[in-house]
């Protein structure tokens, strides 16, 4: 690791104990001010910085009495991670788009490169109670877009969270996990194996230093980071009240994707979401929708129709000539000539190219629709019933 001096980088691992993560007042501090210089002011051997109040640097002085950042970063490395701060060539740029409210530094335990993994990165998250739908879908994304090339990056929650690291590790690619708590404490205690997992396959990063627990001020502010590494947020499943709103707001703020999957309108779960879409989020359904929007020039997601039947490869006139055709009996040349707009001999013609490709058959001097052949979706007998054979067409 280069790019700042161990000076600085013991006393930005020393500020991360200190003060508590996205503290904007901190990064005003640090535009005027050295980091270590900052570290005297707090604790109390340096003049405090301008603005510190009484009960600041109380709390501050009271966390120094176990300030031992030195310790940290030993503790860190026997993890196999390493504290990458601004500076690094490792540091991921985007994230200087918090402004003062940008992290420190991350401590990351993972041996591929933060920033070429930023680069290209998707955030995927939702509700912690999801249902499984959105367990389905949430595992379906993660795959998919680690399969095109992408990184995944959500925040190791049970729920979307960890469908989507699944996903994206079952598909054998890479993932970015983002705590709320030290690279050291499992949260939540439940995904302490998938943790492993990405440790190992991927990179788990956080703010916070070893022995740091999670509360609930912490995940809101670990949001921030999630939104401002990626190149888009995608939430599957939120409530109104939700932490993947939160994330999802942060990254328009900053100018990323902001995305979101439609789900039941029954569904409480589906209603955080929706309100997304409605404020200018863009729906996505797949990782083709979501590559699509986040991706260079050139990377279209696939057209999307229907299955193509028989009767879609038939040329204009002989088309016309198969909808003129009643639902029900036959009817002679003059009349599917008038109901077609064509000629006699066009419409002749038009009906011997259908009987020879199946779809229709004469009967003496009229001409009918073939069994299982279709023509209109009012091609039904009074009641209602479809005709036998027919496949009604769904204009809804």
């Amino acid at each position: 690791m280069s790019g700042t001096a161990a000076g600085e980088r013991l006393a930005r691992a020393a500020l991360s104990r200190l003060t508590e993560p996205g503290d904007a007042r901190v990064g005003r501090w640090l535009r005027t001010m050295e980091p270590a210089e900052l570290v005297r002011g707090l604790t109390g051997t340096g003049p405090p910085p301008p603005g510190a109040g009484a009960e600041r640097l109380a709390g501050c002085r009271a966390r120094a009495r176990t300030l031992d950042p030195e310790g940290d970063l030993r503790a860190v490395a026997r993890l196999g991670g390493r504290y990458v701060c601004p500076g690094d060539t490792e540091w991921p740029a985007q994230l200087d788009d918090l402004g003062d409210a940008r992290p420190l530094g991350l401590w990351v335990r993972g041996s591929p490169d933060l920033r070429l993994w930023a680069l290209r990165s998707v955030a995927l998250v939702g509700a912690r109670a999801c249902t499984g739908y959105g367990s389905h879908v949430a595992a379906l994304l993660g795959g998919g877009l680690a399969e095109r090339g992408w990184v995944v990056v959500s925040g190791a929650a049970y729920g979307i969270d960890g469908a989507a690291h699944r996903g994206a590790l079952a598909a054998g690619g890479a993932t970015v996990a983002v705590l709320a708590s030290g690279l050291d404490v499992a949260y939540p205690r439940g995904h302490a194996e998938l943790l492993g997992r990405i440790g190992e396959q991927g990179i788990v990063l956080t703010e916070l230093p070893p022995g740091g627990h999670p509360t609930r001020h912490r995940f809101v502010l670990r949001n921030r980071v999630i939104a401002a590494l990626t190149r888009g947020t995608v939430v599957v499943e939120a409530e109104y009240r939700s932490g993947s709103l939160v994330t999802a707001r942060h990254a328009r703020r900053l100018g990323r994707h902001t995305m979101g999957v439609p789900g039941p309108v029954t569904s409480g779960l589906s209603a955080g979401v929706h309100e997304l879409l409605r404020e200018g989020a863009c729906l996505v359904t797949d990782a083709d929708d979501v590559v699509e929007l986040v991706g260079g020039i050139g990377e279209l997601g696939p057209e999307r129709r229907g299955p193509v039947v028989p009767r879609d490869l038939l040329p204009p006139t002989a088309a016309r000539v198969l909808e003129a055709l009643p639902g029900r009996g036959g009817a002679p040349v003059a009349r599917v000539a008038h109901d077609a707009g064509t000629s006699e001999e066009r419409a002749l013609a038009g009906l011997y190219e259908l009987r020879a490709l199946g779809f229709v058959e004469r009967q003496g001097d009229l001409w009918q629709l073939a069994d299982g052949t279709s023509t209109s979706v009012e091609a039904k007998p009074p009641d209602g019933t479809p005709v036998c054979g027919e496949a009604v067409l769904d204009l809804g």
